[in-house]
């Protein structure tokens, strides 16, 4: 059954902030093989110019992910979560995470589609940091596969 159209728009209640910690930037660029020197030394940070240490770009990926899970999880949307994979991932900043950063994140259904048979659904979670400022939009595309038929 095809995802209701009548979703594309709807916005979702902001998450609790989460605090971006030193050790879990670090954490997160030794899995993902990313040796910049301004991901752990606050000193290599700062001769760029960031205050502490700054997040590899795909962090905040972690943060939305778990905000859009509210969006798949609406029993209203009718999602059949067991059928969907992860289609697409797109970030747009306005500035990098940087340690210390207070970050809530504001989901939106921006787009549903129906490819056959696949619904296409793209999120759009808007992160702000403690003073409202938005930091980056992430888009998260999910495709829900089609049923196969008996």
């Amino acid at each position: 059954m095809a995802l209701d159209q009548s979703f594309v728009g709807r916005t979702y209640p902001p998450t609790p902030a989460y605090e971006v910690g030193r050790e879990k930037i670090r954490e997160f660029a030794e899995a993902v093989g990313d040796t910049h020197p301004a991901f752990v030394d606050q000193e290599a940070a700062r001769a760029l110019g960031h205050a502490d240490v700054i997040a590899p770009p795909t962090f905040v990926f972690s943060i939305t992910y778990r905000a859009a899970g509210v969006v798949v999880q609406d029993p209203q949307l009718g999602l059949d979560y067991s059928r969907v994979v992860h289609g697409d991932q797109k970030f747009s900043y306005v500035r990098p995470v940087r340690a210390g950063d207070r970050l809530t994140v504001t989901s939106t259904i921006e787009s549903i589609k129906s490819l056959a048979g696949n619904d296409v659904l793209d999120i759009r979670g808007d992160v702000h940091d403690e003073a409202g400022e938005l930091v980056v939009t992430a888009v998260t595309k999910l495709v829900a596969r089609a049923a196969e038929e008996a």
